[in-house]
Order: C-alpha cells, then structure tokens, then sequence
C-alpha cells in the first residue's frame, strides 16, 4: 500500500472519529458550543483532507 494512501485512510478516520465524537457531546449536551465548534471542524478538516489525499492518489 502506498504511504500517501496510508496517511489518507489515517487522517479519513481520525476526521470520522472526530465528527462521532462531536456527535456524542452534542446528543448527550455535555460539551460547550466552544467545544463542539472545534472537534467538529478539526473532524471536518481531517476528514475532507484524507479523502482529497485518497482520490488524488488513486489517479496517479
């Protein structure tokens, strides 16, 4: 497997796991807006970034 496909499935689950977690502190009201703003834009920031680096990757 390539490195650069490695790094992109990484960071894809790491984004998921960012955006899951984001979605339990908001369904259990647990985290501050402050909070769920940042683990939800991290998520989202890791989780486009891996998929970008999985598709470029793919046509070369």
């Amino acid at each position: 497997m390539d490195l650069k496909k490695l790094f992109g499935t990484v960071l894809t689950l790491l984004g998921i796991g960012g955006l899951v977690y984001t979605a339990i502190l908001f369904g259990n009201s647990t985290g501050t807006t402050k909070q769920l703003i940042v683990y939800g834009v991290l998520g989202a920031i890791f989780f486009f970034s891996g998929i970008g680096l999985i598709r470029n990757t793919s046509k070369s």
